[in-house]
């Protein structure tokens, strides 16, 4: 039942704040702290807005909202889930995407390189067609088409059970004119095709990081996170495809998270371009066609 004392807005955010706090939860899918993750409950619970944030915290709440929020606290220290499984939402570069249990919770710095239209690297207009290897719930493929109104995207991924995310993302954001779901192990299912941009966060997390991550981040799909035993499998595979699927004036960028020292120990030759973002977040690198071209030139 509701504790009496717990009344509004304010009251119920603090209130899972220092219990998520004394439960030594871990925050990484989309917050860095146990209050962002308290108010994503509440205001979800609540049917609230976070842009009437914080107008709204002397707000009061039903019994039934306060109920609800309380049994979502629970739930986020009992099963150490992820808010967004508990939600069923995330947000991605300004829009709003359907999560759940079989995609991976959407939190790349990618985000701003889309918001950017993936300026000052190509120029936005030159861009017509976008690929998204792994794409999961769509989010990148998705944000890419709305910030690109002239592009075709395709987003592809080895799972099923992603894919069929995806398409309800798809359907969701009105973009099925120019989103593409494909089944591919990466580029296995599309050959002949040439893109302006190949963007990718694939799996790139190592044995031993995947046995040291927090109890949430297994709660996500091992298919989604496992990169094999040094993390880069998958980056390989797309690094030596990458150049037949590239325009001449193409780019790849991909996300490598904590395996960048690995790749770069592993290709020492190849002049990554290490991405920064204003929103913070690393691993990402950039390289054009013609270096691709040159990687497989030299092999």
């Amino acid at each position: 039942m509701p504790v009496p004392q717990l009344r509004t807005v304010e009251d119920l955010i603090r209130h899972g704040a220092a219990l998520f706090a004394q439960a030594n939860l871990w925050f990484g899918h989309g917050t860095d702290n146990a209050f962002d993750e308290a108010a994503e409950l509440v205001f979800f619970s609540a049917g609230l807005r976070h842009e009437d944030a914080p107008k709204v915290y002397s707000r009061e709440l039903s019994a039934r909202h306060r109920e609800d929020v309380l049994q979502l606290f629970e739930r986020r220290i009992r099963e150490r889930v992820p808010v967004a499984y508990l939600t069923h939402r995330m947000w991605f570069a300004g829009h709003e995407f359907y999560v759940d249990e079989r995609v991976l919770v959407p939190r790349s710095p990618i985000a701003e390189l889309i918001e950017a239209g993936f300026e000052p690297w190509i120029e936005a207009d030159r861009i017509r067609s976008v690929v998204d290897i792994g794409t999961g719930s769509g989010c990148i493929a998705i944000a890419a088409a709305l910030a690109l109104p002239d592009a075709k995207v395709d987003a592809a991924d080895i799972s099923d059970d992603a894919l069929a995310v995806t398409r309800m993302n798809i359907e969701r954001h009105n973009v099925a004119d120019r989103v593409r779901a494909v089944r591919s192990d990466v580029f296995s299912a599309l050959k002949g095709r040439r893109y302006d941009v190949i963007v990718t966060n694939p799996p790139y997390v190592g044995s031993e990081e995947l046995a040291g991550l927090p109890e949430e981040y297994h709660r996500e799909p091992r298919l989604g996170l496992y990169g094999g035993d040094d993390g880069l499998d998958i980056v390989r595979t797309i690094l030596a495809e990458a150049h037949d699927h590239l325009e001449p004036h193409g780019i790849l960028i991909t996300e490598v998270g904590n395996s960048e020292d690995v790749l770069v120990d592993a290709f020492p030759r190849v002049p990554f371009t290490w991405l920064e973002f204003s929103r913070g977040g690393g691993g990402v690198f950039l390289l054009t066609s013609e270096q691709l071209k040159q990687m497989a030139d030299s092999r």
